[in-house]
């Protein structure tokens, strides 16, 4: 399996950027996903999950009403939209897989019930 994302950089509190994260190797359709996050010197921490169908997404507090997930089964992507950055936001993002079918989104706002890791892509917001 495969996760890779991509579309972090730099920008400017207040600004935007959305990250998408591909992903191959299983039926995506079948799992749900999530994004999470690490700043340095920081634990990695939950961000967002969505079930199999996009029906069902959950945030976290701190990012609530600021960040969307969303999912194209037909493309195996996962995006998350990300507006009114914070300085507090600047971390490397994560994409993540559940290890099971039968996982849900609430599921994924734990790290030990992800499969598999992207690579990371850092995001820095500078104030």
């Amino acid at each position: 399996v495969q996760l890779v994302e991509s579309g972090g950089g730099p920008v400017q509190q207040g600004g935007s950027l959305r990250l998408s994260c591909f992903s191959s190797g299983r039926t995506f359709s079948s799992y749900a996903m999530g994004w999470f996050r690490q700043a340095p010197g920081k634990a990695r921490e939950f961000v967002a999950s969505i079930n199999r169908s996009g029906g069902t997404t959950i945030y976290a507090d701190s990012i609530k009403g600021r960040f969307t997930i969303a999912r194209n089964n037909a493309e195996n992507t996962i995006d998350l939209q990300m507006n009114s950055l914070k300085p507090e936001d600047t971390a490397v993002y994560f994409c993540a897989q559940a290890r099971y079918t039968s996982f849900s989104a609430q599921h994924m706002t734990a790290p030990v019930n992800v499969a598999y890791w992207g690579i990371g892509t850092l995001v820095t917001v500078s104030s």
